[in-house]
């Protein structure tokens, strides 16, 4: 199915490919700029994109930024998530550094949970990654509809 910007593109002599090809080639560019990545980066890079993507770590991190302060409230506000892996994830993200364990000697003990200087630069990082879903889905949404009713 031909849509009416690829009609009006081919009438005017121009292929539709051709500006996809030229975004690409932009890309591309912008990613020379980067220069060579050696095996070291490669692995840290992997290692940041892992840990970032791990289940429940973005969810944790979000309810702190929100304002989560107690296991309880980090439960609540984590949808799914059992004690023991909250617990367990906890103890990870500030083993990572981007949660920090606060201990206040009180009786019970209270133990408060806050992001890090890390942690929020992270969310922050993370942010744009939100957004470039929330276009792509969006135009996700609209081929399977396009689909559907073709």
């Amino acid at each position: 199915m031909v849509s009416e910007s690829d009609a009006s593109a081919n009438a005017a002599g121009v292929e539709p490919a051709a500006d996809l090809v030229a975004d690409l080639a932009a890309h591309r560019a912008r990613l020379e700029q980067f220069g060579h990545i050696d095996e070291a980066a490669c692995r840290r890079f992997q290692r940041s994109v892992e840990f970032a993507g791990r289940k429940w770590n973005g969810a944790i991190l979000l309810a702190g930024v929100r304002g989560a302060r107690r296991f309880s409230e980090y439960r609540a506000t984590v949808d799914g998530i059992s004690d023991r892996l909250l617990a367990a994830r906890l103890k990870e993200l500030e083993a990572e550094g981007v949660i920090e364990r606060h201990v206040k000697a009180t009786t019970p003990v209270t133990i408060l949970y806050t992001p890090s200087a890390s942690g929020l630069q992270l969310i922050e990082l993370l942010q744009p990654l939100v957004e470039w879903d929330a276009v792509h889905s969006a135009a996700r949404s609209a081929g399977d509809a396009a689909r559907e009713a073709g």
